[in-house]
């Protein structure tokens, strides 16, 4: 008896929500004193520059998924353009590892001060409850998941438009300074200074991948995908844009770049008798959505690689009721609680990226050698320069990563080839064991 398939259940509508629900996410909220940091006042300049580099790789997948539409996304594409296992399963695990470290970082950083502010709470038996509260709407289906998103985005995009408000009216009031929006670090060059901002700006945009998890389950895939992607990704960087005008004229750059809250200062400094409570609640909704938004694609791109036997089959069987990827859903939340038990979230960040732009150059690649592939099906095709200029870009961050976030990458992927190497091993040996022998072993 074959396992069902997905339900389709994702209209062009739900699927824009979901993209941009996961773009906004906690990266804008807590990465924008991190980009001062870098760059100086000039904090909308590596947002734009991260929202281009992000729209190439973005526009590869808008043909790959539109060409392949099944889950498993990136390691599916590498598996029909490479036709080696090895290399398919690298890409899926760096875009599973990629997830579940993400996930395991935002259920730290929901349990951590944003949290505090509200509640006195041990951060990580916290962490790890809301983990195990993000599986069970995960099992629900992708329809309760996504209804959940709807009103976490509308919550989130509320926030940003808040700041927004909130910045305007404290420079308008004179207690700002919109020069500040054209300065950049002292003793920097320019260009230095908006790439170090770029490469941290970079994370806020990496959640549009996990669109390509959900292809299988979303309506009319081919007309909806490439809309719904690209028209979330340009909201989101107009927002971001406009935030980081804002949030720069607004508060003085060395505040700005020395707070873990960075947005909440803008709220501090508006003098309209906001509660900070409030921020730090719209805060955490934007926090809880991004790991849902994470766990929903960890589980998809899990199920979609032991559906193509990169991964054990167990992990692609279906809730009959539900009809969700309920064994999958259990492995990734297992390992995302582990993560964020012996883990801490500037560790589990810094990692995220580089394991991304892994899975970015081989999904970019893998467009040029799909080209000779032909599909009876219409779909997207981007310029050539697209994903050549995709390729250059990750390769461009990648050089920006410092060493030490190399080796903890690396070691992940070390890993991952180990345990490939044991399945792949066992599978030999099983397959080789007399019918007698297997039966014995079973004990049946």
């Amino acid at each position: 008896m074959s396992e069902p398939a997905l339900q389709r259940a994702i209209t062009g509508r739900l699927l824009f929500l979901f993209v941009l629900g996961d773009v906004l996410g906690a990266g804008v909220y807590a990465l924008v004193g991190s980009i001062a940091a870098e760059t100086g006042g000039a904090v909308w300049a590596p947002l734009v520059v991260a929202l281009v580099l992000a729209l190439l790789t973005a526009g590869s997948y808008a043909e790959l998924v539109t060409k392949y539409p099944r889950a498993g996304g990136a390691a599916v594409f590498a598996q029909r353009a490479y036709r080696r296992p090895v290399v398919s399963f690298l890409v899926g695990y760096c875009m599973a590892a990629a997830g579940v470290v993400s996930a395991a970082g935002l259920a730290l950083a929901f349990a951590g001060d944003y949290l505090g502010e509200l509640v006195d709470v041990p951060t990580v038996p916290a962490a790890v409850v809301f983990l195990l509260l993000v599986a069970v709407l995960n099992a629900r289906g992708i329809k309760d998941s996504l209804r959940a998103n709807v009103v976490m985005t509308l919550v989130e995009v509320g926030g940003l438009v808040l700041v927004v408000v909130l910045g305007l009216l404290v420079v308008t009031g004179g207690d700002g300074d919109a020069g500040r929006v054209l300065e950049t670090r002292e003793g920097v060059g320019v260009g230095s200074a908006v790439l170090g901002g770029a490469l941290l700006a970079y994370y806020s945009f990496v959640g549009f991948e996990t669109s390509a998890n959900v292809a299988e389950e979303t309506v009319d895939v081919r007309r909806t995908y490439p809309r719904a992607l690209l028209g979330a990704l340009l909201v989101a960087g107009a927002a971001y844009l406009l935030v980081g005008l804002a949030v720069s004229a607004a508060v003085p750059t060395d505040v700005l770049a020395g707070s873990s809250a960075p947005l909440l200062e803008v709220v501090r400094l508006s003098g309209t008798g906001l509660s900070p409570d409030v921020f730090s609640l719209i805060a955490l909704i934007a926090v809880a959505n991004g790991a849902l938004l994470t766990m929903v694609m960890a589980s998809r791109l899990v199920y979609g690689m032991a559906r193509e036997s990169l991964l054990p089959p167990v992990l692609g069987r279906v809730l009959p009721g539900r009809r969700t990827p309920g064994v999958a859903i259990v492995a990734t939340t297992a390992v995302a609680v582990a993560l964020a038990v012996t883990g801490d979230l500037a560790t589990l960040a810094e990692t995220v990226v580089l394991l991304l732009l892994v899975v970015f150059t081989s999904t970019n690649l893998a467009v040029l050698v799909l080209r000779r592939d032909e599909t009876a099906e219409d779909h997207v095709r981007v310029p050539t320069a697209v994903p050549v200029l995709g390729v250059a870009s990750c390769v461009l961050l990648a050089t920006q990563q410092e060493a030490a976030t190399w080796a903890r990458a690396g070691l992940l992927v070390a890993v991952g080839l180990l345990l490939y190497g044991l399945s792949r091993l066992a599978g030999a040996r099983g397959s080789a064991q007399p019918a007698g022998e297997e039966r014995t072993a079973t004990g049946r």
